[in-house]
C-alpha cells in the first residue's frame, strides 16, 4: 500500500517534510512516467536536502517537459528557480542571465502578473547595478501588490531593503524586518521565501557589520533550519555571520563560523563555499597566517562575486609580505569591476593607498584617497567614512602635513572606536603613533602601546609585530610579554610557524621585524627547546602538528 507521502507528496513539500517529498515523488516518476510538476517537485525537495546538482538537473527537465505541454507559466517558474539557484548557490551569473531570457521569452505572450515580477526579482537579485536594481525591484513589488501575491510582495520588499542598505540608507532594515516578520509568521505559501528574505537580512547585516541584528535574526533563522533543514541557509548564516564576528574582533567564534560553512557548502554550494574560503583567507591575513591565507586563495576558482572579493584579499596579502607593487597593479587591475560594489570598491581603495604609499608615491595615493571621500560624502556607510579619513590621514602623515594627518586619523579613531571595530581602531592608533613620533613622544608612545594590546588580545602578530618594532623605535619596547603553556614562548612559536613556511633566517627577521641575528637567534632556541637537530627537522616538525596548532592557535581548515 503506498505511503501518504507517496499519494500526496505536494503535501510534504508543502510541510517541508523533503525525504518524504522526494521519495513520494521518485515513486510517481517510476510508476506514471515523468511529469513536468513530479520533476520539479523533486528537485525542490533535492535543494532543499543540499543536493544542488541533481536538483538543477531535474529543474531543467522540469523545463523542458513544461514547454513541450505549453504550459508557459510552468516553464516560466522552472527558468526563474534556476536563475535564482545559480546565483545564489553557483554564483553562474551567465547561466542566471540566460534562464532569465528564456523566461522573458516564454513570459512575452502573457498580461504582465506575477511571473514577470519574478523575473524582475531574479535578475535584480545581487545586481551591481542598485539603481536599476531598485527599479526593478519596485516593479516586481507593485505586480505583487496588484495581484495580493504575498509570497513576491515579502521577497520584492525585503530585497527593496538590501538594495537600499547597500546604498547607504540604514532604513532600508525596516522592510526587511517587516518581510522576515511576516514571513516567518507564515505569511506566505511556501517555504522557500522564508529563504530569500533571511539571505537579504543577512547580507544586510554583513554590509553593516550589525552584529547584535545579525545574532538576533540568526537566532531566528536558526530555529527554522532547525525545523527544516536547508544546509543553504544554514551556510549562509555562518559565512555572513563570520565576516561580522571578524569585523567586531570575536575571531575565534568567526573562524568557528566559517569553518562551519566551508565544511556544508563543499560540493554542494560553489559559489557560496568560494566565498567561505575567501572570507577566511582575509581572517588569516589579519592573524598573520599568511601561508595559509595564500592555500585558501588558491581553491577560489568559482564565481564572479568570489573573485572580485579574491582580488582585494591578494593584495592585502601582497601588503602583509611587504610588496605594494605587486598589490598596486593588482588592485588597479580590477578597481573598474568593484564601481558598483560599495564597500569592496571602498576596502580596494584604502588597500590602494596604502600600497601607493609603500612604494612612495604618496601623490599617487590621492586618486583614491579623493574617491573613498566621494563615497563617504555620498553616505555609503560609517565604515566608507571612516577608511576615507584614515586614508586620507595616513598620506597626509607620510607627506608630512603632521597637523592635517592628525585631525584626519582621530576623526578615523572616533568611529572605529563608535562602531566596536577593534582591528580597525587599533590600526589607526598604530597609524597616529607614527604621526606623533618625535613631535609628542609620550602620546606617541601610548597611542602605539594601545594599538600593541589590542593586537595582542586579537591575535594579529603580523601588525603586533610592527608596531613592537615601532615602539622599540621610541625607544619603548613592549616587553618580552606572556610565555605560552608549552615550551615555546610567544615569538618562538611564531619562528617555528614560519619554519614550516620554508622561510630563511633573512625572511624571518623581515617578517618579525628583527634583524638577521635575533631571528638566527630565536631558531636556535626553537631547535634546542624542541631537541630538533636542524631547521628541516623543524618544517617537518610544524607540518606534523599543523602550523596552526604548533604555534598554539585554533586550527585552520
Amino acid at each position: 500500500m503506498a505511503s501518504d507521502a507517496d499519494a500526496d507528496p505536494e503535501a510534504a513539500l508543502a510541510g517541508g517534510r523533503w525525504q518524504e517529498a522526494r521519495a513520494g515523488f521518485e515513486r510517481r516518476l517510476a510508476t506514471t512516467g515523468e511529469s513536468a510538476p513530479a520533476c520539479f517537485g523533486l528537485a525542490t525537495a533535492l535543494w532543499w536536502l543540499g543536493e544542488n546538482h541533481e536538483s538543477v538537473a531535474r529543474a531543467g527537465r522540469a523545463y523542458a517537459l513544461f514547454r513541450q505541454a505549453g504550459d508557459a507559466a510552468g516553464a516560466a517558474r522552472c527558468a526563474v528557480w534556476l536563475a535564482i539557484v545559480y546565483k545564489s548557490n553557483f554564483d553562474n551569473v551567465a547561466a542566471a542571465n540566460g534562464w532569465l531570457a528564456r523566461a522573458d521569452r516564454v513570459l512575452a505572450p502573457l498580461v504582465p502578473g506575477p511571473l514577470h515580477g519574478w523575473v524582475d526579482v531574479a535578475r535584480a537579485y545581487r545586481m551591481a547595478d542598485l539603481g536599476r536594481a531598485e527599479g526593478l525591484t519596485a516593479h516586481a513589488l507593485e505586480l505583487a501588490t496588484a495581484a495580493a501575491d504575498a509570497d513576491l510582495e515579502l521577497v520584492a520588499l525585503a530585497q527593496l531593503g538590501l538594495i537600499r542598505v547597500s546604498g547607504g540608507d540604514g532604513g532600508g532594515f525596516a522592510l526587511i524586518d517587516e518581510a522576515m516578520a511576516a514571513s516567518l509568521a507564515g505569511e506566505r505559501s511556501t517555504l522557500d521565501t522564508v529563504v530569500y528574505i533571511c539571505c537579504d537580512m543577512l547580507s544586510a547585516c554583513e554590509v553593516t557589520s550589525d552584529m547584535e541584528r545579525a545574532a538576533e535574526w540568526c537566532r531566528v533563522a536558526d530555529d527554522f533550519v532547525d525545523a527544516y533543514g536547508c544546509p543553504f541557509l544554514y551556510a549562509e548564516c555562518r559565512i555572513c555571520y563570520g565576516i561580522v564576528l571578524v569585523a567586531k574582533g570575536q575571531w575565534a567564534d568567526a573562524e568557528r563560523q566559517l569553518l562551519a560553512g566551508l565544511r556544508i557548502t563543499e560540493g554542494a554550494c560553489p559559489g557560496l563555499h568560494a566565498r567561505a574560503l575567501v572570507r577566511l583567507a582575509g581572517l588569516r591575513i589579519a592573524q598573520g597566517r599568511l601561508g595559509e591565507a595564500d592555500q585558501l586563495l588558491a581553491r577560489v576558482s568559482h564565481g564572479v562575486e568570489a573573485g572580485i572579493e579574491r582580488s582585494n584579499a591578494l593584495a592585502a596579502l601582497a601588503l602583509a609580505r611587504s610588496d605594494p607593487a605587486t598589490a598596486t597593479r593588482l588592485l588597479e587591475a580590477r578597481l573598474g569591476d568593484l564601481e558598483a560594489h560599495r564597500w569592496l570598491l571602498a576596502e580596494a581603495l584604502d588597500l590602494l593607498v596604502e600600497a601607493h604609499l609603500g612604494t612612495g608615491d604618496h601623490a599617487g595615493a590621492t586618486p583614491a584617497v579623493r574617491r573613498l571621500e566621494e563615497l563617504a560624502a555620498a553616505g555609503s556607510s560609517e565604515r566608507a567614512a571612516a577608511l576615507a579619513s584614515a586614508a586620507a590621514g595616513r598620506q597626509a602623515g607620510v607627506s608630512g602635513d603632521r597637523a592635517a594627518a592628525t585631525v584626519r586619523l582621530e576623526g578615523a579613531l572616533e568611529i572605529w572606536s563608535r562602531l566596536d571595530f577593534p582591528f580597525e581602531t587599533a590600526r589607526t592608533r598604530a597609524a597616529l603613533a607614527r604621526v606623533l613620533a618625535g613631535h609628542q613622544h609620550e602620546v606617541a608612545v601610548d597611542s602605539a602601546q594601545r594599538a600593541l594590546q589590542a593586537f595582542e588580545a586579537l591575535g594579529a602578530t603580523l601588525e603586533a609585530d610592527r608596531t613592537a618594532a615601532l615602539l622599540r623605535d621610541l625607544g619603548a619596547g613592549p616587553g618580552a610579554g606572556p610565555r605560552s603553556p608549552g615550551v615555546l614562548s610567544r615569538r618562538e612559536l611564531q619562528v617555528l610557524r614560519l619554519l614550516g613556511e620554508g622561510l630563511t633566517n633573512p625572511e624571518i627577521g623581515a617578517r618579525l621585524y628583527v634583524s638577521r641575528k635575533t631571528a638566527s637567534h630565536h631558531v636556535s632556541a626553537v631547535l634546542a627547546k624542541l631537541n630538533l637537530r636542524n631547521r628541516a627537522e623543524a618544517a617537518a616538525y610544524a607540518a606534523a602538528m599543523g602550523t596552526a596548532g604548533a604555534a598554539g592557535e585554533p586550527d585552520g581548515e
